[in-house]
């Protein structure tokens, strides 16, 4: 008798304590995914992550990528996201890529073309006039 109620209590408590670990956490920092925290590089609205633009420049976007040191990728995103005008952002992004056309050339590869225009995109997302 004692060892059913016992477990009746057990299995009481247990239920009762369940829906609290099915409750979403507050988050567990910076990252993407569900239970994305507050930091630096949080989703949209939270923290300073909210007042700068989403828009990656990577191997899959950038023209020439491969060629480029990780300072020259650096340095030609801050170019990219401090333009102003798409006239801005097109002279930046012309410069690059007669930069790295004339790099491969030098290497003896040839750069695929690119994607998408990525003054295009920025245009789209209201980056850039």
């Amino acid at each position: 008798m004692k060892l059913s109620r016992i477990g009746l209590i057990a299995m009481l408590g247990a239920s009762l304590a369940l829906p609290i670990y099915a409750q979403p956490s507050p988050g567990g920092g910076p990252g993407v995914g569900p239970g994305a925290g507050v930091g630096p590089g949080a989703g949209p609205g939270r923290g300073p992550a909210a007042k700068r633009p989403r828009f990656q420049f990577n191997r899959d976007n950038t023209y020439g990528w491969a060629l480029m040191s990780d300072k020259e990728r650096t340095a030609h995103r801050s170019k990219m996201l401090s333009a102003k005008t798409y006239d801005e952002c097109k002279a930046e992004q012309d410069e690059r890529h007669a930069l790295m056309e004339a790099r491969a050339k030098e290497k003896g590869t040839t750069l695929r073309p690119p994607r998408q225009n990525a003054c295009d995109r920025m245009k789209a997302r209201g980056i850039i006039k």
